[in-house]
């Protein structure tokens, strides 16, 4: 399924998060005669959660793997010089070129690679945190995660654990040895086999 500005789905009108993602994804779950156990990788994962927190009687369970559903550490400030171009960019003094060039050097994969409207969504998602949510769902939560992930590190997948279970919830955590961040396509083996668990 691809969500607004995803494959062949057109990009929402003004940035959204994974809140209002998760709310496009209703007429969906209308779909099926029953709740559906959610699969979310990534960026989907957090949809998935907000979606499960928010509407916890429309699923069945969560499988999410390689989500940055929580911010461990404190975010970094931008560089002093990228933060002084910035402020020269409003003054006519530095060219919008030059600062999209910067974003270019300092930004992530994603970030580069996104354009207009999905830039700024990527930017508000980036900055989204789901401590709540994840302390509110009911249904179980299965974390498959790549243990050599660099993006989003085994222990989000932990802390996110905790907090489930320590607000009542259900959480399981699986470590995929020697696989990284993209965990579907490296082993999805791993995927498919959790997915038959859950659903069983």
């Amino acid at each position: 399924m691809d969500l607004p500005g995803f494959g062949a789905t057109p990009a929402p009108q003004t940035p959204i998060g994974a809140r209002e993602y998760a709310s496009l994804l209703l007429p969906v779950l209308d779909e099926f005669d029953a709740p559906p156990l959610v699969v979310g990788h990534s960026f989907g994962g957090r949809v998935a959660v907000c979606l499960a927190a928010e509407y916890p009687g429309r699923v069945a369970g969560l499988l999410v793997t390689g989500s940055p559903l929580l911010r461990l550490a404190p975010a970094k400030n931008p560089p002093l010089a990228y933060r002084l171009a910035r402020r020269l960019n409003k003054y006519g003094l530095v060219s919008d070129g030059s600062i999209e060039a910067m974003k270019k050097k300092r930004g992530s994969a994603d970030y580069r690679a996104a354009t207009g409207v999905m830039r700024d969504v990527l930017v508000k998602v980036v900055n989204e945190e789901y401590r709540d949510e994840l302390s509110r769902l009911a249904g179980p939560i299965h974390l498959l995660w790549g243990s050599e992930d660099r993006e989003v590190p085994v222990v989000v997948a932990r802390e996110s654990a905790r907090l489930v279970t320590e607000s009542g919830g259900i959480a399981s955590v699986e470590v995929v040895e020697g696989v990284g961040h993209m965990l579907p396509i490296q082993d999805p083996d791993s995927l498919r086999n959790a997915v038959a668990k859950m659903l069983r």
